[in-house]
């Protein structure tokens, strides 16, 4: 039944073995919300740390065996149907494993992807990538800073901008299959060579469907598609084309207009937003490219008096 799922015991969307005495199994995840599985072996020491996010909250029920923490110079052992919760937590808590302990744990920030194998794997193509053409070493990481800014400044929702930065960074790991003679031409690229440039954003959201984060897929599909149907793989229009594969697309294009490339040196920040402004509407959405000059304009990259061309 559609919005219904029904799990077996024992599976899960993924699962990491670190070693014999920690396993960190995936339920489910959606809206920011991860559900997560933590298997600790008898005598394992382990830490709560606090979060980055103050509004971020960890829930963590004891399904199986016995735990030992210590907090403010008082120690606690906690049982099954037990549990402990962190927000806006100050300092690490620590714990002792009395017995193998399993925990049912409820995460409100994203927490399983900073381990996942999958995106670790995604990861490392990302990285060569970057060896293969040498003029975007760092690119999806400016991109993914740029479109995370962008995204704060239009206000996107918690789960829209988590899906964003991990989209923004592994945004071009379909050139993977792109030769490096191309990737790296001087020159104009032949009708040929565009042709197979043209599949990266179709054969990277092909990689992302095998994890899952199937719903990255459309945005790392939709990041070179325009406005005015110009783009690619699809030519979608306007609304067809994903808010967060927009965003990409304004920072993806700036990025690429400020960096040296094989066949030009690179533009300054004020030119890039410039052209952008003069592409928006058609090419461009209008509101990101006002959110991005916004943010240069903070963080002193182009003066506040100059309006442009």
């Amino acid at each position: 039944m559609a919005g219904f799922t029904i799990g077996k015991q024992g599976t899960f969307l993924e699962t990491v073995h670190f070693d014999d005495n920690l396993e960190i199994s995936l339920f489910t995840r959606g809206d920011g919300v991860e559900i997560i599985q933590q298997t600790i072996g008898e005598g394992k020491l382990f830490y709560v740390y606090p979060s980055g996010n103050v509004n971020a909250l960890e829930f963590y029920f004891i399904v199986s065996g016995e735990v030992e923490c210590e907090v403010e110079n008082k120690k606690y052992i906690l049982s099954p149907k037990d549990y402990f919760i962190a927000r806006e937590l100050s300092d690490p808590i620590h714990f002792t494993a009395l017995s193998k302990v399993s925990l049912l744990c409820v995460f409100t920030e994203q927490t399983f992807v900073h381990i996942s194998k999958d995106i670790s794997s995604l990861i490392e193509i990302k990285k060569q990538v970057e060896l293969k053409d040498i003029y975007t070493q760092k690119h999806s990481d400016r991109v993914a800073n740029y479109s995370v800014k962008i995204a704060k400044k239009l206000k996107l929702n918690k789960e829209k901008l988590e899906n964003l930065a991990i989209a923004s960074v592994l945004h071009d790991i379909g050139k993977i299959h792109v030769p490096s003679e191309i990737l790296n031409k001087p020159g104009k690229l032949t009708d040929e060579e565009f042709d197979i440039i043209k599949k990266h954003p179709a054969d990277g959201a092909a990689m992302i469907k095998e994890s899952y984060y199937k719903e990255l897929v459309p945005i790392i599909e939709q990041h070179h598609e325009r406005l005015n149907g110009t783009g690619y793989p699809n030519g979608l229009r306007g609304d067809e084309i994903l808010l967060e594969a927009r965003i990409i697309a304004v920072s993806d294009t700036f990025d690429a207009m400020t960096e040296d490339r094989a066949y030009r040196k690179a533009f300054g920040a004020q030119f890039a937003i410039d052209e952008l402004k003069n592409l928006a509407g058609t090419h461009y959405d209008q509101e990101v490219v006002l959110a991005l000059e916004e943010i240069l304009k903070e963080e002193g990259l182009i003066d506040y008096c100059t309006t442009g061309k």
